[in-house]
């Protein structure tokens, strides 16, 4: 039976602005005089892991920083903004997840973030979307090494007891995408508000909006 990947987050709603504020709340929330604008948050998502964005600014700032604990901080309120922001899933999620389970296609959602992060929110898109609409959810948890490694794909893969060839990824990133290409996954780019300008070369094709049939067709 083939399958069909969502990669992170931000390809079932668009939180990525979310995300920013979170960080520069959870900033001023351990005093630290710092603040992403976008072009600067834009500027640090060809990687992925937040606490390591954390890490990495603190150490070009010159200034030492617990970044676990912040991003902790920010974790938290990501959690809270989730729950009353009133998100709703982008164009064509909703298709494709029902146009799979029509044609019996498998449905995984693949992330290296929290549990926490993925239990609140599938929680704040229920009964939309909910846990029990996927056969498979991985989190950060599941895999020593987080995106563009290849792990966790290649942990979906062996979860669900599917071939790479017979799978197509959804990714918003361009880490995302790499980890999918890296497991010989085909991989569709469906971009963020924050992520559209990046080099999405290794991707099968970069959209604006699902295409349920086409997602069907490419694993069919």
């Amino acid at each position: 039976m083939p399958a069909i990947l969502f990669g992170s987050i931000s390809t079932l709603v668009d939180t990525s602005e979310l995300q920013r504020r979170a960080f520069n709340e959870a900033f001023e929330a351990h005093g630290l005089d710092w603040h992403w604008s976008q072009p600067d948050y834009v500027a640090m998502l060809d990687s992925n892991g937040g606490a390591q964005r954390i890490a990495d600014y603190a150490e070009a700032r010159g200034e030492e920083v617990d970044a676990d604990a912040v991003h902790a901080t920010k974790s938290q309120i990501f959690q809270e903004l989730l729950s009353s922001a009133g998100l709703k899933t982008r164009p064509g999620v909703i298709e494709t997840v029902n146009e799979a389970k029509r044609r019996d296609v498998k449905l995984g959602f693949v992330t290296t973030t929290t549990p926490e992060n993925v239990s609140a929110l599938l929680a704040t898109l229920s009964p939309e979307l909910g846990a029990d609409a996927f056969d498979l959810i991985v989190d950060r948890d599941a895999v020593p090494n987080p995106k563009p490694n290849a792990d966790v794909y290649r942990f979906a893969l062996e979860q669900l007891g599917e071939d790479a060839s017979s799978t197509v990824a959804i990714e918003d990133n361009v880490g995302g995408v790499a980890s999918a290409s890296a497991a010989g996954v085909k991989c569709i780019a469906f971009p963020n508000e924050n992520t559209t300008d990046g080099d999405f070369a290794d991707a099968t094709e970069t959209v604006e909006t699902l295409d349920a049939e086409q997602l069907v067709a490419l694993v069919a």
